[in-house]
């Protein structure tokens, strides 16, 4: 075995191994949450069995979904700017697989450990919004263009208490590298008392509901689904897309809730660490993912949760929401984290 592991493996290897494990990080995730939560947990909640002819208890609906979709006409809209209208859902996706980057899932396990994890892995978050918004021009479709409107003025609202709720957890634990921030939940106390290591959760309560609802915003899911209400603008900024392209969509949709999900594990759950178990044993490289897996799939059910229970904000609530308490509420948790951690 050691003698496997001393095998130094060439750069293309190196980058196929990293191709696949991102694959796997993005599309595994999202699978899963279309199957749990669209699937099952929300026709459990309307009363309903949902899909059970497709494998074992409908498990192989979500396959059948996706050769429907390949199988489906591509059409591009006459008037629509051709290249832009493509590269679109590519954009969106691209967003994705760059924020797992980030995302350590064991001590050893992970694609990059930069030291401002945190920082790169809120910039390329915002690079959705330019996919978006490259979907609803190229579309020469009103209602795509009113929804790539109504997603910019959104996202752009929420990112800033996105930001924000994350900048308490910087402070608390003193780093902005994603494996610092999860050693430092891991290794500290409360109030003396280690046991469970600090997650950032218990202390930094108000940045993670802040957390949440801007995630909320930023996947376009109810209650903020308002760029693609179908009862206004028939699906917005999609409406045009068709196939393999709508899919793409729909896969960046469900992978960027999952990483997002990933994302608030590290931040405020502890991410791959477990207590009771020493944080600098090897054993949390083979247990790590699976433990990152669990807190993604909980953080996951109260995004969904939300998505299946609340009805859809009016636009001017939602601008509100925003401007006039995330952002005002997330500012004092920064300054109350800033004293606390001065004086203790």
């Amino acid at each position: 075995m050691d003698a496997l592991l001393a095998v130094e493996l060439a750069y293309w290897q190196q980058t196929t191994l990293r191709v696949i494990g991102g694959l796997v990080a993005v599309l595994l995730p999202a699978g899963t949450l279309v199957y749990v939560y669209l699937f099952k947990m929300m026709s459990f909640m309307q009363s309903r069995l949902g899909p059970m002819e497709a494998g074992p208890y409908g498990s192989l609906q979500l396959l059948a979904e996706v050769g429907k979709f390949l199988q489906k006409e591509d059409v591009i809209p006459a008037k629509a700017d051709r290249w832009v209208f493509v590269a679109a859902p590519f954009v969106v996706l691209m967003s994705t697989f760059l924020l797992v980057l980030v995302l350590p899932v064991g001590p050893d396990l992970y694609f990059i450990d930069a030291d401002t994890g945190v920082y790169l892995a809120l910039a390329v978050s915002s690079i959705s919004v330019i996919g978006i918004l490259m979907a609803g021009w190229a579309s020469a479709n009103k209602y795509s263009l009113l929804g790539g409107l109504r997603a910019a003025g959104q996202l752009i609202a929420y990112e800033l208490p996105l930001i924000l709720a994350v900048v308490g957890v910087v402070i608390q634990a003193g780093t902005l590298n994603m494996q610092g921030i999860v050693f430092a939940q891991a290794d500290g106390e409360i109030f003396g008392w280690g046991a469970i290591g600090n997650p950032f959760f218990l202390t930094q309560f108000l940045g993670f509901a802040i957390f949440l609802i801007a995630v909320q915003a930023e996947l376009t899911q109810p209650p903020f689904d308002m760029p693609v209400a179908e009862s206004e603008l028939v699906a917005g900024y999609m409406t045009e897309y068709s196939g393999i392209r709508f899919l793409l969509f729909f896969i960046g949709e469900f992978a960027t809730a999952g990483v997002f999900s990933a994302l608030a594990a590290v931040l405020f759950l502890g991410g791959w660490y477990v207590p009771g178990i020493d944080s600098d044993s090897n054993l949390f490289n083979i247990i790590g993912p699976l433990a990152l897996f669990a807190k993604m799939m909980f953080v996951a059910f109260l995004i969904f949760w939300f998505r299946f229970t609340l009805p859809r904000f009016r636009e001017d609530q939602l601008q509100q929401l925003a401007w006039k308490y995330l952002i005002p509420i997330s500012l004092v948790n920064i300054v109350a984290t800033g004293v606390l951690k001065v004086v203790f």
